[in-house]
């Protein structure tokens, strides 16, 4: 199969975000009384946004009385903080130059808003060099919607059926599913803690993003 060109999520695929992500849920903790959480027991939720943090840092979803309050200082604080520690995870980098050095384009879709996805990706030295970046308010529905997908591959210049999209999430796989593009998982992402990665229905599970360079060959 042709690949013409390969997409990917953001936090836990492409960048290791969770510190900085962590360092904020643990502010607003700190601001309402309560200890710290380690960092181990916040990584694993940081792929499901604000909704997922604010469930482990606070035990609330979006109908209790309080999300509408948290969610609002969370952001506040984050775009101070957007990239202290956050870094690219090792070998995506090298990666990234080699499918550029290969001719694939190469493209972001997370469902970051926008206002933090840009900032950040400059910060990381990838918006100049992505063919595209998608963020959760690019399209009307994120993922695991298919429609951001396509949004992607129209901007990339490629057809849904000759990209992959490569992701942390089970969403990530159904969206790419959904859109008609090979589903990859990155075991080395967060991966949440509700179902099995083995389950995801991936096309290909790879274990660090040199072994997608052996997946294309």
């Amino acid at each position: 199969m042709t690949i013409d060109a390969i997409l990917f999520d953001l936090d836990g695929t492409l960048a290791d975000t969770a510190t900085d992500l962590g360092t904020v849920l643990n502010r607003l903790r700190h601001e309402a009384g309560l200890a710290s959480l380690p960092p181990e027991s916040i990584r694993p939720h940081v792929s499901k946004g604000v909704r997922g943090l604010l469930g482990i840092g606070f035990s609330i979803t979006p109908d209790h009385d309080r999300y509408a309050e948290l969610h609002q200082r969370f952001l506040t604080h984050y775009s101070d903080s957007l990239c202290v520690a956050t870094h690219l995870f090792d070998g995506i980098a090298e990666l990234l130059g080699r499918l550029e050095a290969e001719g694939i384009k190469w493209g972001i879709v997370t469902n970051k808003p926008s206002r933090y996805t840009l900032p950040l990706t400059e910060a990381l030295d990838l918006a100049r060099r992505a063919a595209c970046i998608v963020s959760g308010d690019s399209s009307p529905r994120p993922k695991p919607a298919p429609d951001p997908l396509w949004l992607a591959s129209t901007l990339a210049g490629a057809t849904p059926e000759r990209c992959l999209y490569v992701g942390d999430d089970l969403r990530d796989m159904q969206a790419a599913h959904a859109a008609g593009m090979g589903a990859v998982a990155a075991a080395w992402g967060y991966l949440g803690d509700d179902q099995p990665l083995e389950e995801w229905g991936a096309d290909a599970i790879i274990q660090a993003p040199a072994d997608l360079e052996t997946l294309l060959r």
